[in-house]
């Protein structure tokens, strides 16, 4: 009998700990947090006195367990969804964690641009290689390149401009090799590569990587960021407004809780996100007073704005919505607050 019992507590057990631990092919997204960015964003001498704060917003992912998947199905906030929604085809996790931080670093360089331009500071883009986002399974440069390599020349030229990069590797035939050297971890690397046809696209012969031009700024004032562990260009539009706050001598928040979410481009456009009503849940919890949303235009899909305010009414949140397009339509409507 006590054989049994042990028998049936041992399978028992397994169960719990299969339905508890078990990773399943998909992922469960809820409402994150809000980050303060004035420890995030330095700007050289920059304004620190301000009494309000400009925030960040984050989405939480983690993989889904058949625990985790029943929960999420019933929770609020909480949603079920599949990798093909964020990875782009043939991409591994940690590729796409290597997509999404390089996103973040372009993110800050637009941010900079705007910020730096809009209070009058110097500042000057500045190419500084090819970076690779991932290599295509069976291609030319698998198993040589990585995902977050820099390539800083190919057979010693130098590239200004991600055409001239695509224009030199477009004059190759299949068996020619090129000598790659590229940064990866803070140390220089050279390989030898005989380009190829590109897996799926056999036409063209090149390296089969995904890649993006790999940008840097010089401003004056110096400015840093300390934020390893996020990714995504989603913060782009309040990194802009922090860099600003930083730079000008008025407290732009005028002593308010502000935060909000959107990519900005190099003209000042706020862009699409994801996760906006997720974003409202935690800021509403965050004590946020104020959240931008992008007032984006993207063919028949409900703008960011839309979701955002929709989810305030459904919560039932005092904090105020606001619609957003530029980076000067934010600057805007701050000018008109009145102090806490």
């Amino acid at each position: 009998m006590r054989i049994k019992q042990v028998v049936f507590l041992l399978v028992i057990t397994v169960i719990a700990l299969l339905i508890s631990l078990y990773p399943l092919n998909t992922y469960i997204t809820r409402p994150g947090h809000a980050f303060e960015l004035s420890p995030i964003v330095e700007v050289e001498g920059g304004d620190e006195d301000d009494e309000g704060s400009l925030s960040l917003m984050t989405v939480t992912m983690m993989q889904a367990t058949p625990a985790l998947y029943a929960w999420a199905a019933f929770a609020d906030g909480y949603k079920i969804v599949s990798p093909s929604r964020f990875r782009n085809p043939h991409e591994s996790e940690a590729e796409y964690n290597v997509r999404q931080l390089q996103l973040m670093s372009e993110s800050q360089i637009y941010a900079i641009q705007v910020a730096y331009e809009a209070a009058g500071e110097y500042f000057e883009l500045v190419h500084e290689g090819v970076f690779v986002i991932n290599i295509l399974p069976a291609a030319a440069a698998e198993g040589i390149l990585e995902p977050g390599d820099r390539i800083v020349s190919i057979d010693g030229m130098l590239y200004e401009t991600l055409d001239q990069f695509t224009e030199h590797l477009a004059g190759l035939e299949s068996g020619d090799t090129v000598t790659v050297e590229a940064e990866r971890n803070g140390r220089i690397i050279e390989e030898t590569i005989e380009v190829a046809p590109i897996p799926g696209a056999e036409e063209r012969i090149g390296l089969g990587i995904a890649f993006t031009e790999d940008l840097g700024v010089e401003s004056e004032p110096d400015i840093r960021f300390e934020s390893e562990d996020i990714g995504g260009p989603s913060a782009g539009l309040m990194y802009s407004l922090e860099i600003y706050n930083q730079l000008v001598d008025e407290d732009i928040t005028h002593g308010l809780e502000i935060a909000g979410t959107g990519t900005i481009s190099s003209d000042g456009e706020v862009g699409r996100i994801g996760g906006i009503d997720q974003k409202v849940i935690a800021a509403d919890k965050a004590g946020i007073e104020v959240f931008f949303a992008p007032n984006d235009k993207v063919g028949d899909l409900e703008s960011n704005y839309s979701v955002a305010a929709e989810t305030a009414v459904e919560i039932g949140t005092d904090m105020e919505i606001v619609p957003i397009e530029t980076f000067t339509d934010a600057l805007e409507y701050l000018e008109t607050l009145q102090p806490a």
